[in-house]
């Protein structure tokens, strides 16, 4: 397998999302399930394509000051109001050089998403320099994730709430009620969706997932952005799915949730969100 290179780069996805990964490659996620996470991690699966080493983190950094001013002039020409960090590997993998790469470009004018599973903690020095930046960070969890997991994201996203935006970022499933295991996870869901400040991901998983052969999750064959269809297991039939330019939450910046309680059947209860914009 080939390895990544090391140059940090700023880089447009099919959705018209900017990313500047400051590592690529996710050694933590990589160990913790052996597809990645929920056994199907989107950016491992991109990366076999192209022969490419994601179980190894690979940190990225500017070739130069010229190559700085490069990115920095890039980043200010985008069109959207922000950038992302932590697409095709996770920032905690090395909080000291996610937030010395920050520091690098904090001139610019746009907000900073970071998407992160915290595979490490970040301490007390760290938290406080976010609270001096414009920066809204995104706990990436799901009722999939192992408990331990499940329960340091949420510990996390609480402990960053005073410091910066603070959004759940939750990986949601159709759960097969049916299902003996899909009934405990739905419930888990359930629970996942009270907290505040949540953002609903649709999952997309490979038909072979051990998930949709168990008849754990719904799944269905959804269009995806220009008409292209994919397999998708989708819990609020309102959950956009499209390119990024016109999404109401824009990674949570623009989240203002009321949280209104629906009963469906067999007692599980089904949290959906009216999103405003600000």
């Amino acid at each position: 397998m080939k390895p990544y290179s090391s140059t940090i780069s700023l880089t447009r996805n099919s959705r018209g999302i900017y990313s500047l990964d400051t590592s690529i490659g996710c050694a933590s996620g990589m160990n913790n399930e052996v597809g990645g996470c929920y056994n199907d991690c989107y950016a491992y699966k991109s990366a076999k394509i192209y022969g490419y080493d994601f179980n190894t983190t690979v940190l990225r950094d500017f070739k130069n000051e010229k190559h700085r001013v490069e990115i920095l002039n890039k980043i200010n020409r985008v069109k959207l109001d922000f950038i992302r960090i932590g697409c095709s590997g996770d920032p905690s993998e090395n909080w000291e050089h996610t937030i010395n790469i920050i520091k690098k470009i904090d001139k610019c004018n746009k907000e900073i998403v970071i998407i992160t599973r915290h595979w490490t903690l970040l301490t007390e020095e760290q938290l406080k320099y976010f609270s001096k930046i414009n920066i809204t960070i995104n706990t990436s969890v799901s009722a999939l994730d192992k408990d331990e997991i499940r329960d340091n994201c949420i510990e996390q996203y609480n402990r960053l709430k005073p410091y910066c935006k603070s959004v759940l970022r939750i990986v949601s499933c159709d759960f097969n009620l049916d299902n003996n295991e899909g009934h405990l996870k739905a419930k888990i869901q359930a629970e996942l969706f009270k907290n505040e400040s949540t953002l609903d991901t649709v999952f997309r998983p490979s038909k072979g997932n051990r998930l949709v052969t168990d008849n754990v999750i719904n799944t269905s064959i959804t269009k995806f952005m220009d008409n292209n269809k994919t397999l998708v297991s989708k819990l609020n039939k309102s959950t956009y799915f499209g390119k990024c330019s016109t999404c109401h939450e824009m990674c949570g910046l623009n989240i203002k949730p009321e949280n209104k309680i629906y009963p469906t059947k067999r007692g599980i209860t089904k949290q959906l969100k009216i999103f405003k914009t600000k």
